[in-house]
């Protein structure tokens, strides 16, 4: 029986490396292969076959919608599995990417075992499941975990164990003087304020700087802390017409935003890995626009 074969499509290599990582360390014998966007795709589909196609949403060139209407329109397409793996989580996307033909979606950020449980529901489908685990080691490795440094390093613990470091101020940064950590989180959308979905859940953020490399955050600290190297999405709603930008990215570095072992609160840097033009431009117009230079004291 020929191996089961998955076309990866998205413009973040960070996210292509993490889920081809995740499929390979639990089903060994997987045939993957990447593309960085719907262009790029539609070349190798043109000329190769596959059982699933895992795709972002928001690509340069040839989004993932416009990728998977193209699929829909051809006849040795139309019933291959697709599997949406984007940011785009509200209900008129879900409904468009549905009437669009998609047969599964994953929202970002997500853990290994959510996304492996789509594409088990997907080649079930056609078929092709038995096949798939056929390939599986008889213990489930640390692919199904939730930890998204496992899955890139092939579980190597001590490389979680270093990585909670502090990283380097960066000179292109536009930095606030010090500001006083915010007694309440505000709700999310106003002025230099986002939430973050991880994937143990939201949390609304102060934004204390930004550039258009990465954004530091501060978010009340939780039960289930934040890790290095984790998946994240960061929702942004600025300007007087509201605009809503999902930036993707990862937590770069993690530290107490107070002085002391017990802070309430955590500064997060978040260091984007889009590609896409109009983020790009969007995160310039917010910087532009002095985004961060609102100031949060306790009570306010």
């Amino acid at each position: 029986m020929s191996k089961v074969s998955v076309l990866v499509v998205d413009d973040a290599s960070f996210i292509r490396d993490l889920v081809k990582k995740c499929l390979r360390n639990y089903f060994p014998g997987i045939k993957i292969e990447d593309a960085v966007n719907g262009k790029k795709a539609q070349s190798i589909l043109m000329r190769e076959t596959f059982d699933l196609v895992l795709c972002d949403w928001e690509m340069p060139e040839m989004s993932g919608l416009e990728l998977l209407t193209w699929c829909r329109g051809q006849a040795h397409l139309k019933a291959m599995p697709f599997v949406m793996v984007t940011s785009r989580g509200d209900k008129e996307n879900v409904v468009q990417a549905i009437q669009a033909g998609v047969s599964g979606y994953v929202s970002k950020p997500f853990t290994n075992e959510q996304l492996l449980n789509k594409v088990k529901q997907a080649l079930h489908k056609i078929g092709r499941l038995d096949a798939l685990i056929a390939s599986a080691p008889t213990k489930m490795n640390s692919a199904f975990g939730n930890d998204s440094l496992s899955a890139l390093t092939g579980g190597k613990p001590e490389a979680v164990k270093s990585a909670p470091v502090a990283a380097a101020p960066n000179k292109g940064l536009l930095n606030n003087p010090p500001v006083q950590a915010p007694a309440a989180a505000s709700p999310a959308g106003g002025r230099g304020q986002g939430q973050l979905r991880l994937s143990s859940g939201t949390q609304q953020c102060v934004i204390k700087a930004l550039s258009i490399k990465e954004a530091l955050l501060v978010v009340r600290r939780s039960e289930v802390l934040p890790q290095v190297l984790e998946s994240a999405v960061l929702d942004l709603e600025q300007g007087e017409n509201a605009e809503v930008a999902r930036l993707n990215g990862y937590l770069h570095a993690i530290v107490a935003f107070e002085p002391r072992p017990d802070s309430d609160w955590l500064q997060l840097t978040f260091r984007f890995i889009d590609q896409d033009a109009q983020k790009l431009d969007y995160i310039s117009r917010l910087i532009a626009r002095g985004t961060a230079q609102k100031h949060f004291v306790p009570g306010a």
